[in-house]
């Protein structure tokens, strides 16, 4: 993997933490998505209206993405960020695995098989022994992962049929808005307006910028590679959350991030 790229990648990774720190750290988390979503959709619409080209694909992208949004933001009312994070996108690989293996008749090697297993370990180690409230936060964070497992279906095929920005704006957009209306008829405009501070600005184009960092990415190294450094974020974001959210993140819970950004790597680079 050249250095440029695996800096893009560590960037995209970094960035990728960084916004969900903020929406952890946010007080009311379903506004905070509402208000960082809508504004990053907004602001990069002019990307798209260049290009603008609606697919099947990208309609049904833009539903799993507005499932993704309200599930991921529940999941951060409830439980800590270092629990739903690695959680998360620890299980989005192995379900696309096992989705391959079980719809599509893909193959699964011996290194795919160890990835799946240690992310499993991953997970419980992360999940814990700590009661229903992290019962309910891991069943979100389940959720959670489904929904980008199946977007990430999706969009493999939806891709080329795009470009990357406009694609990107074109599944964001629509439920970015839809859910920014949702959470305004149920919370009212002012949760909304109290969350529109320099850290929901920072979490827009954190957002965004780590998806364009990833682009860039995969200009210079194959998608598998990418994919794999993209996975520090989980370990990037268990360590910041005892500092910045003040939670309780112990040995354990480091060492299950760890495997789980390991098993990633394996399945990503099978």
């Amino acid at each position: 993997m050249p250095a440029e790229a695996l800096l893009l990648a560590l960037g995209a990774a970094a960035l990728h933490a960084l916004w969900n720190l903020l929406l952890a750290r946010s007080q009311d988390a379903e506004a905070a998505a509402a208000a960082m979503f809508g504004l990053a959709a907004l602001a990069y619409a002019p990307v798209a209206v260049v290009t603008w080209d609606v697919r099947a694909a990208a309609v049904a992208s833009a539903l799993l993405e507005l499932v993704y949004l309200a599930l991921l933001a529940a999941a951060y009312r409830r439980a800590d960020l270092s629990l739903v994070y690695p959680t998360a996108r620890g299980m989005a690989p192995v379900l696309v695995l096992a989705a391959g293996a079980a719809f599509l008749g893909a193959a699964v090697s011996a290194a795919e098989a160890v990835g799946v297993a240690l992310v499993a370990v991953g997970v419980v180690l992360v999940r814990g022994l700590r009661g229903s409230t992290d019962r309910l936060g891991t069943a979100l964070a389940l959720a959670t992962a489904c929904c980008i497992a199946a977007y990430t279906l999706v969009d493999s095929r939806g891709i080329h049929h795009a470009a990357s920005l406009p694609y990107l704006e074109l599944v964001l957009a629509p439920p970015a808005l839809l859910y920014l209306v949702a959470v305004c008829a149920a919370k009212g405009t002012s949760a909304v307006r109290r969350e529109l501070g320099l850290p929901t600005l920072v979490g827009a184009a954190a957002a965004f910028g780590a998806y364009g960092l990833v682009l860039a990415a995969l200009r210079l190294a194959s998608a598998a590679s990418v994919a794999a450094v993209r996975e520090t974020s989980v370990v990037i974001a268990v360590v910041l959350a005892a500092p910045v959210l003040r939670e309780r993140v112990g040995p354990a819970r480091l060492a299950g991030a760890a495997l789980v950004v390991l098993g990633v790597a394996l399945l990503s680079l099978a």
